[in-house]
């Protein structure tokens, strides 16, 4: 497997994402984008791109934050986060951005990408579908779902897969059922919804011990039959 690190940029940012694939295969392969956690592009994102490589993708795990920051504490994270949040428009241009950077790769089959990511991460994947990014699905690991621009008729083109904890408190009921109710308006074609029982915030990565925050826990089921689902749709797809 050949892994690297990969330097573009979003106007004045630089960004330095992770990127992996297998150097032994032939021809031009699905890619793949892995948006991290607030905690900031490290082993836990880079480790799902070396698992995406190893089933055939080109998978560039992106820097949202620049220069690969990295936080230690709620406090940096609710920082660099949240000033990401308060611009969306910058936000989906950082996101579009890693994903040009991947579909200019030669290895790359522009025309079949995909994109997932884990918390923050994971409304960056949701973003790029609602900004109409020219993806063929998104997944999204217990990921926020609330926006400041919600998906308007027609532009998404992705298929939307949301995976999160039914016990979530950054995925409460009101904000679950407001997700669904953006897409029936927002009449996406292809959109699921799965909620796991007992699983709370973290619940993909085995990382996650409630040291950092308390309702971020590893469940190793919820993580399996994510992860399963995920392949799943990303297989219809790019078939």
């Amino acid at each position: 497997m050949h892994t690297r690190d990969l330097d573009y940029r979003c106007g004045d940012t630089n960004l330095r994402g992770y990127l992996a694939f297998n150097n032994d295969a032939r021809g031009k392969r699905p890619g793949a984008l892995v948006f991290h956690e607030g905690l900031g592009l490290g082993d836990f994102a880079m480790e799902r791109a070396r698992r995406l490589a190893e089933r055939g993708y080109v998978a560039l795990a992106a820097d949202m934050f620049g220069e690969r920051k990295q936080a230690a504490t709620l406090q940096e994270v609710s920082a660099l986060v949240g000033a990401l949040r308060d611009e969306p428009a910058t936000l989906r241009a950082r996101g579009r951005a890693a994903l040009a950077a991947l579909a200019a790769l030669p290895e790359v089959d522009a025309g079949r990408c995909v994109a997932i990511g884990y918390c923050f991460g994971g409304s960056v994947a949701l973003e790029l579908a609602r900004d109409g990014a020219e993806l063929k699905a998104v997944a999204s690991f217990h990921g926020v779902l609330s926006t400041k621009l919600p998906a308007t008729e027609g532009a998404v083109k992705a298929s939307v897969l949301v995976l999160t904890g039914a016990e979530d408190p950054l995925a409460p009921p009101d904000q679950v059922a407001a997700f669904k109710d953006e897409m029936r308006a927002a009449k996406v074609a292809d959109w699921q919804l799965v909620s796991y029982g007992n699983a709370l915030h973290g619940f993909a990565n085995p990382a996650a011990d409630g040291s950092i925050m308390r309702a971020a826990l590893y469940d190793a089921q919820a993580d399996r039959r994510s992860w399963a689902a995920m392949h799943g749709l990303f297989d219809e797809v790019l078939a």
